[in-house]
């Protein structure tokens, strides 16, 4: 079967590329509002309930400030062997705290997808300075350094999951076993798809849809016991083609990365930016005020 071979392409030279965009965005038009919040030293985000939420028309959507959304890969500390470009993707674990701290100290509470959903279609109440946090790939980093990091400081998470990978030790990173991805679920924090390998969706026909949508988001919902909604494109990349296959399987929202959003399906291609692996925190908190 072919994606025997992609199996071995995943755990090394895919992760390093795992999302392709410049970590450097253009500046949103709408400026970024001030608001006084106190250092968020616990989880606030109340439950919410999306069931009965009716989607908004583009142009509202649209309208609403976007909440700051960063994307993270590995979190460890540089090899020699890393090259230029991967260290992008590689913050470092020192780096990688401080970062979260700075975020803290800075009134940032992390919201989740459903708080998300709710204020893009209804204009649902916030918390002061929300900010989403994303995690791709499934790296077991993930879950053995970021975890612990976000939990001192009452932060959640999306993991979105590259599921040929779980379970898997490669060569240049290993991978998080179903039992982390469910404690993660579990724990209050949401699990994303990725996809199967990684494969760019705008190349996607014939059983693309069902290698890489279908069986993903079953596995993710026999793992979690939670219906996937989330999805994040590798890459990046998406076409307005796809967009009408993951509304069909039930996904909710989509991420891109730091591209415009689509004028008539918004809510399938929110935004992130990349947190790169050369920036200090003030460098970070730079961007997510000139990015959103």
């Amino acid at each position: 079967m072919k994606y025997k071979l992609l199996t071995i392409i995943a755990a090394g030279s895919i992760l390093l590329a795992s999302c392709q965009s410049k970590s450097q965005t253009e500046t949103s038009s709408s400026k970024d509002s001030t608001q006084q919040a106190s250092p968020a030293t616990e989880d606030t985000s109340p439950a919410v309930d999306v069931t009965k939420i009716k989607v908004a028309d583009a142009k509202t959507i649209l309208a609403r400030k976007q909440v700051p959304i960063l994307c993270y890969h590995q979190v460890r500390n540089w090899k020699p062997t890393d090259g230029k470009v991967g260290k992008d993707y590689i913050v470092e674990i020192q780096n990688f705290k401080d970062q979260m701290k700075m975020l803290s100290d800075s009134g940032y509470h992390t919201i989740l997808p459903d708080q998300l959903y709710a204020y893009l279609n209804t204009g649902a109440t916030l918390p002061s300075k929300p900010i989403m946090l994303t995690f791709d790939d499934t790296d077991e980093d993930q879950f053995t350094i970021v975890r612990p990091t976000l939990d001192k400081l009452g932060y959640k998470a999306v993991y979105f999951i590259m599921t040929v990978s779980i379970g898997r030790k490669g060569k240049f990173v290993d991978y998080m076993s179903k039992e982390q991805i469910k404690q993660l679920s579990d724990e209050g924090n949401v699990i994303g798809s990725h996809t199967y390998d990684h494969k760019n969706f705008k190349k996607y026909a014939g059983k693309d849809w069902e290698e890489q949508l279908d069986k993903p988001t079953k596995k993710l919902e026999e793992i979690t016991g939670k219906t996937i909604t989330e999805f994040a494109y590798p890459f990046g990349l998406w076409n307005a083609e796809g967009i009408p296959e993951l509304k069909k399987r039930g996904f909710r929202m989509a991420y891109q990365l730091s591209t415009k959003r689509d004028e008539k399906d918004p809510l399938f291609t929110i935004r992130r930016i990349i947190a790169s692996g050369y920036w200090s925190p003030k460098t970070l908190s730079n961007s997510i005020k000139n990015s959103f």
